[in-house]
């Protein structure tokens, strides 16, 4: 190990160590990795042979430089913590979620990707509520699917999730929305009037729901965009109409009071989501004859 040559700021260190383990994937991530280890190299908390590990793995983002290590027996010359903080992990997913945007198009996504500039570097309150039983269920599922696609996304994700302040939501009367749906789901608002990130009639969060689960015709004033992470699953707009199935990574504009529902497949049912102005008028279930059809329903893989 080099000696000490400078001390770094307690932030500095933790910003260092979550850059070491920077989602695999990402583009350049490699190269941050790198960037990181020379930090604490200068610091004396990476070795010689440690550092060339990263520096060969710089320019592969999806290359592991942990298995390089164990390989040439160095892991244990670096120390990377098992959880980041709750403001550097709610940060880090914040990027992962704008960098997801900009990778889609349609309507909504300019004006949330603007709107998204504005409130981002707000100060971070991670979620202090206990950890969620139907997310911990339901989750590593969502994420498995997701992982095969987006990694870096992934990993943002699961790095928040014990920062946030999950949410089931009981605005609807269970007679109107069904049990299975009041039961099986749960939303954590990353940026938002009681979010991680504050913001003023603007929301945007992660939205979980059950394998199979109908969520029943609704509608609200408020503009909204999903952008499902995975799929295939079931939608429709306006009550009596047929379901149109769509995959994962299409996403879904609904214009103020638009009736839609959506039928979860076999996977679970993970989405960001955004609501760009109107955010506290609560939504409304509208009554359509075929829901217990729909609830019977398994659309297929």
């Amino acid at each position: 190990m080099r000696p000490d040559v400078g001390a770094a700021t307690s932030s500095e260190d933790e910003t260092a160590h979550a850059e070491l383990c920077a989602p695999l994937g990402q583009p350049g991530s490699g190269r941050l990795r790198y960037a990181a280890a020379m930090h604490l190299y200068g610091l004396g908390q990476v070795s010689d042979a440690a550092l060339e590990v990263y520096r060969i793995c710089s320019p592969l983002d999806g290359e592991d430089p942990a298995a390089l290590l164990r390989m040439r027996g160095l892991a244990h010359e670096v120390s990377v913590p098992q959880q980041l903080s709750g403001d550097l992990a709610i940060r880090m997913l914040v990027d992962a979620a704008d960098r997801y945007f900009a990778s889609l198009s349609g309507p909504g996504i300019a004006e949330i990707r603007a709107d998204l500039s504005v409130w981002r570097s707000g100060p971070v309150t991670p979620g202090l509520a206990p950890a969620s039983a139907f997310v911990q269920r339901w989750m590593p599922e969502a994420l498995a699917a997701l992982r095969a696609t987006h990694p870096a996304l992934a990993a943002a994700i699961s790095a928040a999730v014990p920062h946030l302040k999950w949410i089931t939501y009981d605005g609807y009367p269970v007679a109107e929305v069904g049990e299975a749906f009041s039961k099986g789901h749960a939303f954590a608002s990353i940026i938002g009037e009681d979010a991680a990130i504050p913001a003023v009639d603007w929301e945007c969060g992660i939205f979980l729901i059950s394998p199979h689960v109908l969520y029943r015709d609704h509608r609200h004033i408020a503009p909204e965009l999903y952008a499902p992470l995975t799929g295939p699953h079931g939608w429709r707009f306006e009550t009596e109409r047929p379901l149109k199935i769509l995959p994962a990574h299409q996403p879904v504009w609904n214009d103020p009071f638009v009736t839609h529902l959506t039928k979860v497949g076999p996977i679970p049912f993970l989405s960001l989501y955004a609501w760009t102005k109107d955010v506290n008028p609560i939504a409304e279930i509208v009554p359509a004859s075929d829901w217990a059809m729909l609830e019977a329903l398994r659309l297929g893989r």
